[in-house]
């Protein structure tokens, strides 16, 4: 567990992966200095990963499928070898009506349903079902507004790699890769973050935080989707959620301290009008969580 100056500064790197070391300092009340060796030292034992998520529709990634998949045999083995596809953003272990799930994030249907083909040819899956996300409501990692009128040009393309493998890279750094002056680079960062294009975040250890307990739960509706899911969305401990079609309306992930509190958290959402938790199930371990995704040489048209 980290302390109560670390778990701040934490959160302030989740909510600005870009905030300055003295934005940070003047937030918790310490020297410029103390912070920065704070702020290294997460970064460093792993903590906290500060990455740049670049929007979906910015990369020709917006068909999302949420595959649950049962198993004969290993299922850690099953899920490394379906965690190992470039289009898996997402694996976990779970306990509950399945043995893994998965988010699968493509350009299109068809190739989404390659790559759930994919994961149905690995050894030892028996089955893959799929839920087609249509819109995400809350991503507490990615941006899911939509994205503005924006043209990216080669440079721009040249930040987005970059900060996707490192969202706190220096400007001086970013500077000398895309041969611009600091002022000029810090305009463009700015810009692409402004715009939507990319968001700079802190990916944090849930356990640093006390998020010990994750889970996963598929809902039915009656009534508007769209206003039950912003219901849910808005309760404590929800930090993904989408609808869409297949076996439930909804899908979502929440995170809680303990057992308890993510039992606290399904009845805060069964209590909200017009829901049915379908099925639930507890994520035993996370194999993978990434959001890096592999950008096109160029700027894709229309973007």
């Amino acid at each position: 567990m980290l302390d109560a100056v670390d778990a701040v500064l934490v959160r302030e790197l989740q909510r600005d992966g870009r905030a300055t070391f003295q934005a940070l300092a003047d937030r918790v009340g310490l020297s410029r200095t103390a912070v920065r060796a704070r702020v290294q030292n997460l970064l460093e034992t792993e903590v906290v990963r500060v990455v740049g998520i670049v929007h979906a529709a910015v990369v020709g990634a917006e068909a999302i499928g949420h595959v649950s998949v049962t198993v004969d045999g290993s299922a850690r083995e099953v899920a490394a070898a379906v965690a190992g596809q470039p289009a898996v953003s997402f694996t976990a272990l779970t306990a509950g009506p399945y043995d893994l799930v998965a988010q699968v994030r493509t350009r299109d249907d068809a190739a989404l349903a390659a790559e759930v083909d994919h994961i149905r040819s690995v050894p030892g899956v028996r089955a893959a079902e799929v839920f087609r996300s249509i819109s995400t409501v809350r991503d507490t990692h990615a941006v899911v507004r939509e994205l503005g009128e924006v043209t990216l040009d080669d440079i721009d393309w040249r930040l987005l790699q970059e900060l996707q493998r490192d969202g706190r890279a220096p400007y001086t750094r970013l500077a000398h890769i895309i041969g611009l002056s600091q002022a000029a680079t810090r305009a463009r960062v700015v810009r692409l973050m402004r715009t939507g294009v990319i968001q700079v975040t802190g990916l944090a250890d849930p356990l640093a935080l006390g998020a010990a307990e994750l889970g996963g739960f598929g809902l039915v509706v009656t009534g508007a989707l769209r206003k039950v899911a912003e219901a849910v969305a808005a309760q404590e401990g929800v930090r993904y959620l989408a609808t869409g079609f297949g076996r439930y309306d909804i899908v979502g992930q929440a995170e809680a301290a303990s057992r308890a509190q993510i039992v606290a958290v399904l009845d805060a959402i069964r209590a909200v009008p017009g829901v049915t938790v379908r099925e639930s199930w507890h994520h035993l371990d996370v194999v993978k969580e990434s959001y890096a995704v592999e950008l096109p040489e160029r700027p894709l048209n229309g973007a």
